[in-house]
């Protein structure tokens, strides 16, 4: 009877460790409350380890609240999580590893990670894909544009956010709403 109990306590503590291992690794949800309304979307994990993990230590400190979506291409994407209201650029950690390469396409509905001509120049800022964009895919035009996160619901706000006016405003020649679209906060589920 003891020999039995131990083998099921042993059993059990295996389970327990295994399930405690298994949290925090599979495909967190994230809501990014704005003030055109709630986006929720699910981030890829398993496919964009390093740009997930990247995201979700920005939106933790609090990095994304009163941010704006500072680019808006009506038909293209809606680009934010760098900059204030007032237009001053946050501070950013170190870029991280592009992984475009993840096989993940910028379809509609889709996040993916902003950056300069630098291949592994991303950060902080990132964009919600309006349409299919297939030229941002990797290997498409050049290395790509790693996609890490896709919109589970609120994809009307989305769309309502693409089409605000936009024009000059601030250090941005165009493509800027000429009201602010903030970022209220980012929160992981």
């Amino acid at each position: 009877m003891k020999k039995l109990f131990l083998i099921l306590l042993t059993m059990f503590l295996i389970t327990s460790l295994a399930i405690a291992g298994d949290q925090g690794k599979g495909n967190p949800t994230i809501v990014i409350k704005t003030n055109k309304g709630v986006i929720d979307a699910v981030l890829f994990r398993d496919r964009a380890p390093i740009t997930v993990e990247n995201f979700i230590r920005y939106a933790e400190a609090k990095h994304y609240d009163g941010t704006v979506f500072h680019r808006v291409i009506r038909n293209f994407m809606i680009q934010g999580g760098g900059f204030d209201q007032k237009f001053s650029e946050k501070l950013t950690r170190a870029p991280i590893k592009n992984e475009a390469t993840n096989g993940l396409k910028n379809e509609r509905g889709t996040l993916a990670m902003a950056r300069t001509s630098a291949v592994d120049s991303a950060t902080a800022q990132f964009f919600i894909n309006l349409k299919d964009n297939v030229f941002l895919d990797h290997g498409v035009r050049d290395f790509g544009y790693a996609v890490f996160g896709k919109v589970t619901k609120g994809m009307d706000v989305v769309d309502a956010i693409s089409s605000v006016p936009t024009g000059p405003k601030g250090p941005f020649p165009s493509d800027c709403p000429r009201e602010a679209v903030i970022i209220e906060s980012i929160r992981v589920k």
